[in-house]
């Protein structure tokens, strides 16, 4: 079992950025692979950016070069930082952990507007 608590999300204008943070109850090294995944409202839920045990990344198009995924093993936390946010990030943003089957957290929304 990995129970995920995500945190960070919030209102942000056009531009702006924030970071979101997901804490892991196991250690990271434990976990094949992180992810961050997001869902607005009438759409699926897609993949934003994840992150293997050792370190490779993947990203959405629609996000690279704007949003970074990191990690902190000494804190179990995978973070998010998205920068030059577009309404069209807006959405409710799930932490994701694979080890043998996925894990997800309860979603942290995000709202892009002016």
């Amino acid at each position: 079992q990995v129970q995920l608590v995500e945190s960070g999300g919030g209102l942000v204008q056009p531009g702006g950025s924030l970071r979101l943070s997901c804490g892991s109850s196991r250690s990271l090294f434990t976990i094949n692979a992180m992810g961050w995944y997001r869902q607005a409202p009438g759409k699926e839920r897609e993949l934003v950016a994840t992150m293997t045990n050792g370190g490779s990344t993947n990203y959405a198009d629609s996000v690279k070069g704007r949003f970074t995924i990191s990690r902190d093993d000494a804190k179990n936390t995978v973070y998010l930082q998205m920068n030059s946010l577009k309404p069209d990030d807006t959405a409710l943003y799930y932490c994701n952990a694979f080890t043998i089957r996925n894990f997800w957290g309860q979603g942290t929304q995000v709202i892009v507007s002016s």
